[in-house]
């Protein structure tokens, strides 16, 4: 049976378990899962096909890739590497597909504008605005003397931008992007934000590549203009990790853990068994209930998420540079 209850969630591959859990089967919503055992990298692909689909799961039509990995914080060049070729990979996969007619064929020449989203001064929320700072741009060298200044026969011209957030400009990022966009014409818009998860096992060694644009806050319940071909005019495709959980999500995974331990406890196991039979939706329900008000709205983060984010900065900026330089 459905429930309407709040799932702090920006993964399109946690709405999906959401209804597994519930041995519901969407229609118009597809996903396919491949796990790399020697290389810890597992790649879920949900496709929602139909507008039927995208209102049960609450996010639009389009494809969401998700690669997870517990490797992608770890500060091993190697593993940055392999994790940054991947990414590129499955980047490239999703550009291609919303790159259309001439430009198709002429992807060589690509104009990308590079959007770095979030607050530089939340750590959290700080990766968009580390990613720009990372990337190669060269729309100003391309625009100047040449794509042969490039030392290349074809160039991509890459540009950047931080728009801030509301608090800082008193505007929608999405307003900033749509009068660059206006002025300058890029072809695509790469967009790239911190975002929130349900499972706290996801934090910082997840990210999802979507061509749906991105939705900047919606996580955290702050919910500012989406970004996405509508919005802003031409495609736009959001990469985004998961930094922070709702502390309802704390709660309730201890509340899973607590309820595996009565249930080894000869004394204690059917309380163990009537709380097992609460579903996940009526747990979370339940929780966020007994938190409130004093720790609803707050969320949690990693004590090393400074680190954390500096290292998938890297990897995420790599990964957008070797795209565009191989294409190049």
């Amino acid at each position: 049976m459905m429930r309407n209850y709040s799932v702090r969630t920006d993964l399109a591959l946690e709405e999906k378990e959401r209804f597994e859990s519930d041995d519901v089967e969407v229609q118009g919503v597809v996903l396919e899962e491949n796990y790399d055992e020697e290389r810890e990298l597992r790649l879920t692909r949900v496709e929602i096909t139909t507008e039927n689909g995208a209102k049960a799961m609450g996010k639009p039509v389009g494809t969401y890739l998700t690669l997870e990995t517990p490797n992608l914080a770890v500060p091993d060049e190697d593993l940055h590497m392999e994790i940054a070729e991947e990414l590129s990979k499955y980047i490239r996969e999703l550009v291609d597909k919303n790159i259309s007619g001439e430009k198709k064929k002429e992807s060589e020449d690509l104009s990308v504008l590079v959007v770095g989203l979030g607050n530089r001064d939340v750590t959290p929320d700080a990766l968009g605005p580390y990613v720009a700072d990372h990337l190669s741009v060269t729309r100003h060298i391309v625009k100047e003397y040449g794509k042969y200044a490039m030392g290349m026969e074809h160039a991509c011209m890459i540009s950047a931008v931080v728009p801030g957030v509301m608090g800082q400009t008193g505007m929608e990022s999405a307003e900033i992007v749509r009068g660059i966009v206006q002025e300058t014409h890029p072809d695509l818009v790469i967009a790239v934000d911190a975002l929130a998860a349900r499972n706290s096992r996801r934090l910082n060694r997840t990210v999802q590549i979507a061509d749906t644009g991105i939705h900047p806050g919606s996580g955290v319940g702050n919910h500012r203009s989406g970004m996405n071909e509508e919005s802003i005019g031409v495609p736009v495709i959001g990469i985004g990790v998961p930094t922070v959980v709702d502390a309802a999500t704390i709660v309730n995974d201890t509340m899973e853990n607590f309820i595996r331990a009565l249930e080894s406890s000869e004394s204690l196991k059917g309380v163990g068994e009537v709380l097992k039979s609460y579903n996940p939706g009526e747990k979370y329900a339940f929780v966020r209930e007994l938190i409130a008000p004093h720790l609803n709205g707050m969320f949690m983060t990693p004590k090393d998420v400074d680190e954390m984010i500096h290292q998938i900065s890297h990897t995420i900026s790599e990964a957008i540079n070797m795209l565009f330089m191989e294409q190049a």
